[in-house]
C-alpha cells in the first residue's frame, strides 16, 4: 500500500500518518527536515545541536500530529516546534553557562574560553562566519525574524503566523535587527 505520497497535501498526509501509514511521516521528513535544520542552525549556530534539535523537533511534532490545523501550512506548524526547541536549548545552555562560571577560582584553568579575542576573529573569520556570529548575538526575537524573512526568505505574514505576532511586528523586528547587525559589523 506503498504510493507517491508527493501529490499529497498536508492535511492529506496527515491524516495518513495518523492512520498509521509510516511511508506518510517519511514524506513529512522528506519534505520538511532540511528548512527545519536550516532554521535551527541559524538560530543556535551549531550544526551538531541543530541536528539533535531537529530530530526532536519531529519526534514532539508527530507526536502532537493529532493536533495539527490541516488548514495551516505543515512547514509553519513544524517551525514553530522548532523554534520552541531552540528557545528550551537557549535557556538550558544558560543555565549550564551559569554553573560553569560558578566553579571555584582555583578550578578556573580547566574551563576553556569558548570565546575567541576580537582579534583572533577578525584576522581569522570570513565575512560570512562574522555575519553568523553577529545573528547568533542578536536578541532571540530579533534573531528569528531576520532567519525567518532573510535567510529562510518566508513572507511577512508566514513569518507572523509563525511566531504568533502581526504582520507590522515582523516589519519592525525586522528593521531593528538589521539596524542592529549593521552597527555590530561595522565595530
Amino acid at each position: 500500500m506503498t504510493g507517491d505520497l508527493s501529490q499529497f497535501g498536508d492535511r492529506d498526509l496527515a491524516a495518513l500518518a495518523l492512520s498509521g501509514r509510516q511511508d506518510a511521516y517519511r514524506e513529512f521528513l522528506a519534505r520538511y527536515k532540511a528548512p527545519v535544520f536550516r532554521l535551527i542552525r541559524a538560530n543556535v549556530g551549531d550544526e551538531g545541536e541543530a541536528m539533535d534539535l531537529t530530530q526532536e523537533s519531529f519526534v514532539a511534532g508527530f507526536a502532537a500530529l493529532a493536533r495539527y490545523d490541516g488548514d495551516r501550512p505543515f512547514r509553519v506548524w513544524i517551525s514553530r516546534i522548532a523554534l520552541n526547541k531552540c528557545r528550551d536549548w537557549t535557556r538550558r545552555r544558560a543555565v549550564r553557562s551559569f554553573f560553569t562560571r560558578a566553579l571555584p577560582l582555583e578550578a578556573a584553568y580547566d574551563v576553556a574560553g569558548d570565546i575567541p579575542t576580537v582579534e583572533m576573529v577578525a584576522a581569522d573569520r570570513a565575512q560570512l562566519a562574522r555575519v553568523q556570529r553577529a545573528i547568533l548575538d542578536l536578541p532571540a526575537n530579533l534573531r528569528e525574524v531576520i532567519v525567518l524573512r532573510g535567510i529562510e526568505e518566508l513572507s511577512q505574514a508566514e513569518a507572523a503566523g509563525m511566531l504568533g505576532v502581526s504582520e507590522k511586528t515582523i516589519e519592525t523586528r525586522l528593521y531593528r535587527a538589521r539596524a542592529r547587525l549593521r552597527e555590530m559589523l561595522d565595530e
